[in-house]
């Protein structure tokens, strides 16, 4: 199946009195590039999420946001710094003397001073962390794929549909193609003619003439490897897996017999439909630089 590379995918879920959350977007990108933001505490989980992406995401700039929230069974102790505590309850009595302030000195008013508290957590199980992040991961991920797989089919449809354009406009030219050599056939005859009035024409020098030109301008070879070059990028495109590079190459291949075409030809309209063609391609080549 055609992916994109521009896709989005979010989960919020609760796993054990534990919140997680995963972001997931991407964009264009020739590589796999990742870029992995997580929770303070918690960068262990950055290489399991890499190795993990890896085996989902093939190209595109990857950006994934997690936020993992602290369980409510996890066991924490709290400390009390009763030196600093002392220190800011005679500091406080101290205004309150000097000043003539009421001594209203409570537990709480004195909680309001944090830092003379500590809070010390066990280790965090690092295996249960990364099983309790993985289902929000899977759905986010899953979210996203979905995404990337709705937005390719579009871009397969449309890339069809102007391979098929293209086809027609092959088919244009191998069938004016012969016609060309007709009409310089008889202009060559016509100025022949001309220049020797009333003397006996040469049919077989003509012939030859008309043969020479036929070869030169001959395009046979490439139309029908501009054909192979599309059935392959049907073929490639209703396969699975990633498959932009050799879309990517594919469509070079075609430029290169485009081009060729169009050194050829001598007639105006066949130059015309060559013109069509390159701008097809060109709207080909822009649509495969988002394919996966």
């Amino acid at each position: 199946m055609v992916r994109s590379m521009t896709g989005y995918g979010r989960c919020e879920a609760s796993v054990d009195g534990r919140d997680v959350s995963v972001e997931i977007k991407s964009v264009n990108h020739r590589y796999f590039e990742v870029n992995i933001r997580v929770t303070r505490g918690y960068s262990f989980l950055e290489d399991k999420l890499k190795k993990y992406l890896q085996t989902k995401i093939s190209r595109g700039k990857v950006d994934v946001f997690v936020n993992i929230g602290a369980s409510d069974n996890e066991a924490a102790d709290v400390t009390v710094n009763h030196s600093l505590a002392s220190g800011y309850i005679n500091a406080l009595r101290e205004i309150a003397e000097k000043y003539g302030l009421p001594d209203d000195i409570t537990v709480t008013s004195v909680a309001r001073y944090n830092d003379i508290f500590s809070v010390h957590k066990q280790a965090e199980d690092e295996e249960k962390v990364w099983n309790d992040l993985l289902p929000a991961l899977d759905s986010a991920l899953s979210d996203f794929v979905s995404m990337r797989e709705a937005e390719g089919e579009r871009m397969k449809a449309d890339v069809l549909s102007r391979a098929e354009t293209i086809i027609g406009i092959v088919g244009e030219i191998e069938e004016r193609s012969p016609q060309t050599v007709i009409e310089y056939k008889a202009k060559l005859t016509e100025r022949i003619n001309e220049l020797l009035e009333n003397s006996t024409v040469d049919e077989e020098r003509i012939a030859t003439e008309a043969a020479i030109f036929a070869d030169k301008i001959a395009v046979d070879e490439e139309t029908v490897r501009l054909r192979s070059h599309f059935v392959q990028m049907n073929e490639i495109m209703s396969g699975g897996g990633p498959m932009g590079r050799k879309l990517d190459f594919i469509v070079q291949e075609m430029n290169r017999e485009a081009n060729t075409i169009g050194s050829k030809v001598t007639d105006a309209q066949l130059a015309h439909k060559v013109v069509d063609i390159k701008a097809e391609l060109e709207k080909i080549r822009e649509q495969i630089q988002n394919i996966e």
